[in-house]
């Protein structure tokens, strides 16, 4: 499928939206984390440089913060000031279940003593987009924590959204992948993270793990990291242990154990307090024997088939 030239964002104006009114009176999208000085100069082309020099800053005024919390703060903050280009477009909750759509338009400011002081100039449209008329999977996206999310995934769903502008043609509809020889199956498994996480009480690792939290939000989806973003990153109850898990739709290859390693040795490095160890958990429709055998020689990697199911009702 042919990558579109702009990139989509969820961005939230405060916890809760509470900044919208703001952020749409004066024209821009912002963020704060507490880090109180001017970033001009600061923003290198990569998130993770700006991370390895900010986390300390993000926790020397938040003490009490988890260098999770710490990565998670600083890489959304980069991708406000930074990661977002000129001409991408934002899609902004006000909290009544309406989302304002924004074009992004100028570069970093600071704003010292205001609300959401790093900020970016945006031209709002006038348009807005309910929850409700948006697709589950869109749903989803826009809804999920934390205060940037990308949503490029959906750009063609948005584009028809914004199409109702007047001026705008329609956009082309691309058909469905003909790579995928069972679109059924493979919309279903599409969303196997979304539904894992949805459902983490009734699996066999909520009985010991928790996804991660802070503030009472959940985190540890989708955890980007310098080894690659993590699907989901859980803390055992007692708060010993940290789970890197793994999830793949389909069959797994033994390529994946490296994977994870790769994962977890940057957890036991870059995140984990001295007394946590660090496991994994690799989550498949299916395994090989090849992949059998890596696991005989790594204990701290579990595998987890899951099963995808479907059923007609005759009413």
């Amino acid at each position: 499928m042919t990558q579109p030239a702009k990139s989509y964002y969820r961005v939230m104006l405060g916890r809760q939206s509470v900044h919208a009114a703001d952020c749409l009176a004066g024209g821009f999208i912002g963020a704060d984390f507490g880090i109180e000085q001017d970033l001009s100069g600061q923003l290198p082309e990569e998130w993770r440089q700006f991370n390895a020099a900010f986390i300390s800053v993000f926790l020397a005024g938040h003490p009490n913060k988890s260098k999770i919390a710490a990565g998670l703060a600083c890489g959304a903050l980069w991708t406000v000031a930074k990661g977002i280009r000129n001409g991408d477009v934002v899609l902004c909750p006000d909290g009544t279940g309406q989302y304002h759509v924004g074009e992004v338009q100028g570069g970093y400011t600071y704003a010292p003593g205001q609300v959401l002081p790093h900020r970016r100039a945006v031209k709002w449209l006038p348009l807005t987009i309910a929850r409700a008329a948006m697709s589950e999977a869109l749903r989803n996206s826009a809804g999920s924590i934390g205060t940037v999310s990308t949503i490029t995934e959906h750009h063609q769903e948005i584009e028809q959204f914004l199409a109702a502008l007047p001026g705008q043609a329609a956009p082309n509809i691309v058909a469905t992948d003909p790579v995928v020889e069972d679109p059924v199956a493979f919309a279903m498994e599409k969303h196997l993270e979304a539904f894992l996480v949805k459902n983490w009480a009734q699996t066999e690792l909520a009985q010991a793990f928790k996804i991660y939290e802070e503030e009472g939000e959940l985190v540890g989806q989708q955890y980007g990291t310098d080894a690659g973003p993590i699907d989901i990153l859980a803390v055992s109850k007692d708060g010993q242990r940290l789970l890197v898990v793994e999830l793949k739709r389909g069959r797994a290859s033994d390529v994946v154990v490296g994977q994870i390693l790769r994962y977890m040795g940057y957890v036991k490095e870059q995140i984990a307090e001295p007394h946590q160890t660090v496991e994994g958990a690799i989550i498949a429709l299916d395994d090989d024997q090849k992949l059998r055998w890596a696991l005989q020689m790594v204990p701290s990697v579990s595998f987890y088939r899951y099963q995808v199911s479907f059923k007609l009702i005759k009413h």
